[in-house]
């Protein structure tokens, strides 16, 4: 009588039961993300570190700033070149035509360009691409050529000193940027939705008041936010048009810091640009807080 003897062979798990092998992107460091935060931490100190250097500066001592490293730490605070700041100019006057000048700009910009962008892009009509392009052109357009006829014309009309002889060409010059911004957002809104509303028996003004200036909102912000940093500092306009000590803006103020023979007091046209900077950055800030409430209700309402 013969014995078989029978061995057990094991079985293998299935490969549903095998726990998955680690990808090869997850056992080593995402060189792309370290060098992605690299660049992005850099880029932040490069934006920063200049308006720190400004307040650092602003608040140094007139000899220390001239015997010293302009660079270094101050070793001394003094609010002294604040004082010298509003004695030497009249900042808030400065400011407030800023602002006056930015703000009219601003709206000529958004109003203009969200227009004439809902006339081309949505309405349509004929030659609506030639009208685009013609628009467009004026991107290409030096501001300096403009500078002698509009010198001219406001003398004749007597709008020479005032601020739409700022407000205009500056809006003018910044209308064919807002305009491709605005066209290229409206080309991303179905064309199913001015159908329903056109249906629903609305019209041209009632679809862009209740339809496309709500969807708007971020693209008015960023309008705003690219053009406002050109007309705060714009300095060539200004310069040109405007005669009078009473509206000046902050660029043409700040030439009061210059003394006889070139000589500058830095430390008090530091202080100066502190002040007048800061309702800038406030703005921006209000500009950045609607633009992130925009951005989040659109997500909520997808």
């Amino acid at each position: 009588m013969s014995t078989q003897t029978f061995t057990r062979t094991p079985i293998a798990p299935a490969k549903e039961d095998r726990p998955p092998a680690p990808p090869a992107a997850r056992r080593r460091p995402n060189i792309h993300r370290v060098l992605s935060r690299v660049i992005v931490l850099a880029i932040a100190v490069v934006q920063v570190y200049p308006l720190v250097w400004l307040f650092l500066t602003s608040v140094r001592d007139e000899q220390d700033f001239a015997s010293g490293n302009p660079f270094g730490l101050p070793t001394s605070f003094t609010l002294d070149n604040y004082a010298r700041a509003f004695g030497q100019g009249d900042i808030g006057t400065y400011i407030l035509n800023s602002l006056i000048v930015t703000a009219g700009a601003d709206v000529l910009i958004v109003v203009c360009g969200m227009m004439g962008a809902y006339a081309i892009e949505v309405l349509g009509f004929r030659f609506s691409n030639a009208v685009r392009a013609l628009f467009l052109i004026g991107i290409i357009v030096p501001v300096q050529i403009a500078l002698v006829p509009l010198f001219i014309d406001y003398t004749r009309i007597d709008l020479l000193d005032t601020y739409p002889s700022m407000i205009i060409p500056l809006a003018g010059f910044s209308l064919p940027m807002a305009l491709y911004l605005f066209s290229s957002f409206f080309g991303y809104i179905p064309r199913e939705t001015y159908e329903a509303a056109s249906l629903d028996g609305a019209g041209p003004y009632r679809i862009f008041a209740r339809i496309t200036l709500p969807m708007s909102v971020n693209t008015v912000v960023t309008v705003v936010m690219v053009n406002s940093i050109f007309i705060w500092n714009d300095f060539i306009f200004a310069n040109t048009f405007v005669l009078s000590e009473d509206l000046k803006t902050i660029p043409l103020g700040l030439q009061n810091y210059i003394g006889a023979m070139g000589k500058t007091d830095w430390t008090a046209t530091f202080a100066a640009v502190c002040v007048t900077v800061t309702p800038l950055l406030l703005v921006f800030l209000v500009l950045n807080k609607a633009m992130i409430y925009g951005l989040e209700s659109g997500a909520n309402k997808g």
